[in-house]
């Protein structure tokens, strides 16, 4: 498998839960992404085009609104395995949706004792592939995240994700797609 990938698995493999064997081999081009021993759906590339907009790291550091997303994502030590060629598929949280969590929260997540924590809640955010709004529109959906656990998705009146409203769909990025959303997701 292609170097960034192995070394996104590889950042994130600790955060699968319960991953077995078939987590290790990886998907088959079928299955979709597999973590936990579940498959994901499968889901399609689109071919890139000539016009280079930057990784997810540089897309979202340039729309302004993923300072605290972006601030963890440093403090976890997963920012080079988002730059990494992908495709990713982000569910990324605003600052706004950040500053909503309860009081002391961020600040707690962003100590080095809480960087596993912090790292399982990114990884909840993210999706191996690329989903783009046009796979979503009328369907639920259960993707399998980096970290294992499932999201509920669906699309059959806008788009939600768990509870979270995606607010902006499609943001485009060299190695893959981020969908902008209105609340945190957690997985514990």
């Amino acid at each position: 498998m292609r170097k960034s990938l192995t070394m996104l698995a590889g950042a994130l493999a600790a955060l699968c839960l319960g991953a077995g064997p078939a987590a290790a081999e990886g998907p088959t081009a079928a299955e979709g992404p597999v973590c936990g021993g579940r498959a994901a759906p499968a889901t399609h590339s689109a071919p890139r085009p000539a016009q280079t907009r930057g990784d997810i790291v540089d897309v979202a550091r340039s729309a302004g609104q993923f300072n605290t997303l972006l601030a963890a994502a440093q403090a976890a030590g997963l920012v080079e395995a988002l730059r990494g060629e992908g495709p990713l598929t982000v569910f990324a949280p605003t600052d706004a949706a950040f500053a909503a969590l309860p009081h002391g929260t961020i600040e707690r997540l962003l100590r080095p004792e809480s960087r596993e924590e912090l790292r399982a809640l990114l990884a909840y955010h993210v999706v191996a592939g690329r989903v783009a709004s046009d796979q979503l529109a009328g369907r639920t959906l259960a993707p399998v995240t980096l970290n294992g656990a499932i999201l509920a998705i669906d699309g059959r009146q806008g788009v939600t994700v768990n509870e979270a409203t995606v607010i902006a769909a499609d943001v485009a990025a060299d190695n893959g797609v981020i969908h902008v959303i209105d609340a945190v997701l957690a997985p514990f």
